[in-house]
């Protein structure tokens, strides 16, 4: 798991494990991987792979975005007063993450971005019994 807080969200007997590291970016991020997986449907893999958005401070307008986030998102935020600073996809500076799901049928699922050099690499069954 990614170093910073761990977090954990449920809904029936599906279960999901994530870390995001990022600072600042950190619970933002946080955010924006549960609503990929609630509001927008999305798969972990898909939830940590998609554009992020981040605000440095509570003051102004100003936000960045990797430049994953649809133009024309970027043009309806630029025209309600946002002053968009449109980062290349991938530079870290949005954090890192990994996660683990269980789907509740014994099936585990992991995922990891590729903002950093992390793998999610499933755990082989025992060969041999003892």
């Amino acid at each position: 798991m990614a170093s910073g807080i761990p977090a954990f969200m449920e809904k029936d007997d599906v279960r999901i494990g994530f870390g995001i590291m990022g600072g600042w970016n950190q619970s933002q991020a946080h955010a924006q991987f549960v609503a990929n997986i609630v509001d927008y449907g999305m798969n972990i893999q898909q939830a940590l792979e998609a554009g992020r958005f981040t605000k440095g401070s509570f003051d102004g307008c100003d936000v960045r975005m990797e430049s994953w986030i649809p133009e024309s998102v970027r043009s309806e935020l630029t025209g309600r007063g946002h002053e968009i600073e449109v980062i290349p996809p991938r530079s870290g500076r949005f954090g890192s993450a990994q996660a683990v799901m269980s789907n509740g049928e014994g099936v585990h699922f992991g995922a990891s971005e590729p903002r950093h050099d992390g793998a999610a690499i499933p755990e082989a069954p025992p060969v041999f019994e003892n």
